[in-house]
């Protein structure tokens, strides 16, 4: 097996941090925008772009959550 250098751990993490923080940024601007088209639609503004907003930063938590679990999961105990 190949290890990786260190300059190529750091591109590597830093292309998964900018995936992970797109994904996120994007959940938030789906919920609003879909918030507006709906507020839009029905009338109902602001209110359904207050909650599209909340609902598309839950996602994005949610979506870092469980990446992060997934990584810790992943990584070996360095403690041992």
């Amino acid at each position: 097996m190949r290890r990786q250098t260190t300059t190529s751990q750091i591109h590597s993490a830093v292309d998964e941090g900018w995936v992970q923080g797109g994904s996120f940024v994007s959940s938030i601007l789906a919920g609003t925008l879909l918030g507006r088209l709906l507020d839009w639609w029905l009338g109902t503004d602001p209110w359904l772009v207050v909650a599209g907003v909340a609902l598309g930063a839950y996602s994005g938590f949610v979506t870092m959550w469980r990446y992060t679990k997934k990584l810790n999961d992943e990584t070996p105990d360095r403690r041992a």
